[in-house]
């Protein structure tokens, strides 16, 4: 056996520690009790701007139907008069 060498339950410890240390540096979302946390670096993220649009999100539907209510009523009151 070299005099250098590490003995094997050194070795796992090394490396069982050198696993925590990586898992824990890298940042990845944890899923603990059904929660999915965000990574540690979650605030330093770069922010997504999505440019508001507009509040209605139905608008060309509700300007359909009302040009449709118009142009039904137009046509009942073409049928009332003589």
């Amino acid at each position: 056996m070299k005099p250098d060498s590490l003995s094997p339950i050194a070795s796992r410890w090394l490396c069982g520690l050198l696993l925590v240390v990586s898992m824990t540096a890298t940042g990845c979302q944890v899923d603990i009790a059904g929660q999915t946390l965000p990574s540690p670096y979650y605030l330093a993220d770069d922010i997504q701007y999505f440019a508001p649009g507009p509040e209605f999100m139905l608008a060309r539907e509700a300007a359909a139907m009302q040009k449709y209510q118009a142009e039904k009523e137009l046509q009942t009151d073409d049928r009332r008069q003589p």
